[in-house]
């Protein structure tokens, strides 16, 4: 399940964006290439996070970034309390589900960015410890965001698949694209 900015829709400043962020998914979509349930869920390094755990956490923090820049509340309400479910499947969730969950709000995210009159356009931000200070941010802060903070689970999805299987981003290019790396 691989969704690509289109070609054409690349050489403009929102294009760019949205590339840039969808390259970043790619990442953590492909480091559970081949794996079962259980192999996405495992943890193999020292920290708690898994590709499946990764992959909830990454779709979740985009719809809520969104729903905020649409003055809407995020889907599902994180605290103290329930923190630690974004980065676990639960109940019913499958890594299947997350993967078509994450397509949808990556759709969304790029209408949306595509609809909004400039990407110098402000929203503002509740008043919570993890947001930026400032209170309000811009369209392109919220993509630039958006990139930084999949990149970095990229990062560790590399990680995490290198543990599991030894397999590099390298090779899962090629598994994705049904040739071999090497």
């Amino acid at each position: 399940m691989v969704t690509h900015v289109p070609a054409e829709t690349q050489g403009d400043e929102r294009g760019a964006l949205l590339s840039f962020l969808e390259e970043q998914r790619g990442g953590i979509r492909r480091a559970l290439l081949g794996l079962t349930e259980e192999q996405a869920a495992s943890r193999p390094t020292a920290g708690e996070l898994s590709l499946s755990g990764l992959l909830k956490h990454a779709a979740e923090v985009e719809q809520g970034w969104i729903a905020r820049a649409r003055g809407e509340q995020p889907a599902v309400r994180r605290d103290q309390s329930n923190w630690h479910e974004c980065f676990r499947l639960m109940g019913d969730e499958t890594v299947e589900s997350q993967l078509a969950y994450w397509v949808k709000v990556a759709d969304e995210t790029e209408a949306f960015i595509r609809s909004v009159p400039s990407l110098d356009d402000t929203f503002g931000l509740p008043d919570d410890p993890w947001f930026p200070p400032e209170g309000r941010v811009s369209m392109r802060w919220l993509v630039l965001h958006l990139i930084r903070e999949t990149a970095r689970h990229a990062g560790h999805a590399d990680i995490i698949r290198e543990s599991l299987d030894g397999k590099t981003a390298f090779e899962l290019v090629a598994l994705e694209q049904g040739t071999s790396w090497g």
